[in-house]
């Protein structure tokens, strides 16, 4: 489904991401992780158009390097930000309706089909249902973030990329977004990246993770071996406590 051949990416002399390459299958859930400055970020800007590099990406065989961001949503690819961005003074629906409008907008052919309905589903769905016609500035950072993934999903992509969606959540959050995210993947079929520092939900969530450290890929594989990996347990922890 999606593919990076050799992907870089410099800020000045600064290679953010540096030669990176990978492939995500359809139906897959794939995580991200790495110390802070690692390049994970930037990786996920330069898949949905926010940055433009070097190297070829491509999304259901068809090159997307160097396509604007609207584009690359209606080709099928949305996302998240590590810092959650809805429009405040609109209620929960209303942001919504955005997403779904902004989804299918210059959207050349038939619609995409999607697991709902309707924007009333998908609120239930995602667990808004009763806060729909609140103005999002009075809900807490969990509802929030429910909010901004509920309009992600309202331009119905087959693609979904989150950037820390479980961060600054309770333990009791944290594990209600998991299950949220796993029925999106077993339910509604819906391809998943997802950035996390939380090594505990990428292994119990992921079917693949990549360990990326000065924007290069230090390992990728089954979870459990990678996070076990002597070197994966230095990059993220420290020599003192590897």
């Amino acid at each position: 489904m999606l593919r990076l051949e050799h992907v870089t990416k410099h800020f000045g002399e600064l290679a953010a991401v540096n030669d990176l390459s990978f492939e995500l299958e359809e139906g897959e859930v794939f995580g991200i992780a790495g110390p802070n400055g690692a390049g994970k970020t930037t990786v996920f800007n330069l898949i949905s158009g926010f940055l433009h590099g070097s190297g070829r990406i491509y999304f259901d065989g068809r090159r997307i390097d160097g396509l604007q961001p609207h584009q690359i949503t209606h080709l099928g690819v949305a996302r998240t930000f590590q810092i959650p961005q809805p429009f405040n003074s609109m209620t929960v629906v209303q942001n919504l309706r955005i997403g779904e409008y902004y989804g299918v907008a210059g959207r050349s052919g038939p619609k995409k089909d999607a697991p709902w309905n309707d924007l009333a589903e998908l609120i239930s769905f995602v667990g808004l249902e009763g806060k729909e016609a609140r103005p999002v500035s009075t809900l807490k950072l969990y509802d929030k973030k429910l909010t901004v993934l509920a309009s992600a999903l309202a331009t119905k992509p087959r693609l979904i990329m989150l950037d820390e969606a479980l961060g600054g959540l309770s333990a009791v959050e944290a594990e209600q977004s998991l299950e949220l995210l796993q029925r999106l993947n077993r339910e509604w079929g819906l391809t998943i990246i997802m950035i996390e520092h939380l090594m505990s939900a990428l292994t119990r969530s992921c079917d693949r993770l990549l360990i990326l450290n000065n924007g290069e890929a230090l390992r990728i594989g089954e979870p459990r071996t990678v996070v076990e990996d002597p070197v994966v347990i230095e990059c993220l922890v420290g020599v003192k406590h590897a």
